[in-house]
């Protein structure tokens, strides 16, 4: 079997409605529902970019002491902490080291 779960630690963290600090946090590997069901939310209808925050929402199953990681969360995030973020889901994915198609790669894929 292998890993699903990764634990990682925000350089920042998230600083809840209660003054609290959430660093530490579990993020899943993503299924292709986390990747298709944005497509149909409105708000990245008229913001393609949304289709992070409600990812990363999707996908990260704990930070700190929460554990509803709702896309509102993830909009309070400090812009260090969502690219880190970002990098990371990449990185646990394998999406890192894939390299841009070319148009004719991509039709004989």
């Amino acid at each position: 079997m292998f890993e699903t779960e990764f634990e990682f630690t925000l350089p920042k963290g998230y600083i809840d409605s209660d003054g609290n600090l959430h660093r530490k946090g579990i993020m899943r590997l993503s299924t292709a529902i986390d990747e298709i069901s944005p497509l149909r939310d409105p708000r990245v209808k008229s913001n393609p970019a949304y289709a992070t925050i409600i990812i990363l929402s999707r996908v990260i199953a704990r930070l700190g002491a929460l554990s509803e990681i709702t896309p509102m969360v993830v909009e309070n995030f400090f812009a260090q902490d969502l690219s880190y973020l970002q990098d990371f889901y990449r990185q646990i994915n394998g999406l890192e080291s894939q390299q841009p198609r070319s148009e004719e790669t991509r039709l004989l894929a």
